[in-house]
């Protein structure tokens, strides 16, 4: 009777897969988390962004998401020197603006604008790592010639695409009672954990030795 064994590389590529599905279901999760449970657990209208949520009874949620993460992004280990790095950066980014929340709508002190600043800056950082992940490293890494290519690119689009339309919609003053920022953050956030979840090969079942 012969007994299985599993060989390093096996064990690596399964660590890898599963940092990846795990970022990817947080990204994918969290919008609805917060959104949804804010409205169960204690009513009213929804947050003005999803960073808002932290002045909610959802804060622990959104600072433990982002921190969780954050923690994993700092984790994972990609093909390269430049995919190390946008992970570390985007793991930065991420547990920073869970640090540093977003600025209150009222009673406003010193403080708060410069942690409002800070997590700005922080966010910033965070969606752009993203972003770079989708149009740049995640097409061109080899593991998955030619099958995925335009669903990163188009994950990667629709980031940047969200970034620029919030950055627009708060130039422009829209009505707040439409919450754009809300859901431009959310659909990004999606985006982004669309992307991880493929690359962690969700949709190839079975296909990892």
């Amino acid at each position: 009777m012969t007994t299985a064994t599993t060989s390093p590389q096996s064990t690596l590529v399964h660590s890898y897969l599963f940092l990846r599905r795990a970022i990817g279901l947080i990204g994918l999760a969290l919008p609805f988390v917060l959104i949804l449970g804010k409205q169960l657990v204690q009513g009213g209208d929804v947050a003005g962004s999803l960073s808002s949520y932290y002045y909610t009874d959802l804060r622990d949620v959104l600072v433990g998401a982002m921190c969780a993460a954050g923690v994993f992004l700092l984790a994972y280990y990609g093909h390269d020197s430049i995919d190390n790095i946008a992970s570390t950066v985007a793991g930065l980014g991420a547990i920073g603006l869970a640090l540093f929340p977003t600025t209150p709508d009222h009673d406003v002190t010193a403080w708060d604008r410069t942690s409002g600043v800070l997590h700005l800056a922080f966010a910033a950082v965070f969606f752009l790592s993203l972003a770079y992940f989708c149009l740049r490293l995640f097409p061109h890494d080899g593991e998955q010639p030619g099958r995925f290519g335009a669903l990163y690119r188009v994950c990667g689009g629709v980031i940047l695409a969200c970034l620029v339309l919030i950055a627009l919609a708060k130039y422009l003053g829209l009505t707040p009672s439409l919450h754009p920022a809300l859901w431009l953050e959310a659909v990004a956030v999606e985006a982004f954990g669309v992307a991880w979840l493929v690359k962690g090969r969700t949709m190839e079942p079975g296909s990892v030795p």
